[in-house]
């Protein structure tokens, strides 16, 4: 762990509804102090005094039209803008497309359950992964249009799962998942009992293992951030 004046210090944009497993893996996962935010009852920041913005997974779609989620997608926008580091997963993926300038869709279909996803590029924050990895992905919705400038860093047949913009990067799957979330996650989806069936039979002890190796982005998100924060500071006194 960072001591000191090395701390970092991230903004949690909590997409949730108040889901009780979400501040909690992402607490376990980020080496960073979190300052988390309910943005679904309109609770954000005010400012961009952060060194990182990190936004989460929710139930919601980014095009629906609810009075909390422009706000957020603008918040994004402008923390990009000011060259604020943002990791969005799953939904934060998709608010991070969207800001952007990308395309969220519906995909009319619902990918679930510990997945295999391939690597397109090289990329710092992909750093000592292989080039197909295991993690755990529960969605509905897809970025079908990467952003104006935007690399694709992962995908797999559902899609694109990983892209970058700057110091922008978005995962649709869900690295920040234990083996409770998953299961409860998949539990209260509407599946069939086929379906949820086979989604439990995956949570095994080796694709858990599998999609633990693949929470190393999380490491190297904020080994990023430290040195670019690092690499600004002379800049900034």
């Amino acid at each position: 762990m960072s001591e000191g004046n090395d701390r970092l210090r991230f903004a949690l944009l909590d997409a949730s509804h108040g889901d009780e497993h979400t501040p909690r893996n992402f607490r376990r996962e980020l080496d960073a102090d979190l300052v988390e935010f309910d943005v679904t009852r309109h609770d954000r920041p005010t400012h961009f005094e952060f060194d990182a913005v990190v936004v989460t997974g929710s139930r919601s779609s980014v095009y629906w039209d609810r009075d909390w989620i422009r706000p957020l997608v603008a918040y994004v926008a402008d923390a990009h803008e000011r060259d604020v580091p943002i990791l969005g997963v799953c939904y934060g993926h998709q608010v991070l497309a969207s800001a952007l300038g990308g395309r969220v869709e519906d995909m009319g279909a619902y990918e679930i359950g510990y997945r295999e996803i391939r690597r397109t590029g090289a990329d710092p924050l992909f750093s000592g992964l292989p080039e197909s990895f295991v993690a755990f992905t529960t969605h509905s919705d897809a970025v079908t249009e990467l952003p104006p400038d935007a690399e694709l860093l992962a995908e797999n047949d559902y899609g694109v799962h990983a892209f970058r913009r700057g110091d922008a990067w978005g995962v649709q799957f869900h690295p920040e998942y234990d083996r409770e979330t998953a299961t409860a996650l998949a539990k209260e989806k509407d599946l069939s009992a086929e379906r949820l069936r086979a989604v439990l039979d995956g949570i095994t002890d080796e694709n858990y293992a599998a999609a633990c190796r693949t929470k190393r982005l999380f490491e190297n998100f904020t080994s990023y951030v430290r040195r670019t924060r690092r690499e600004r500071e002379p800049a900034a006194q």
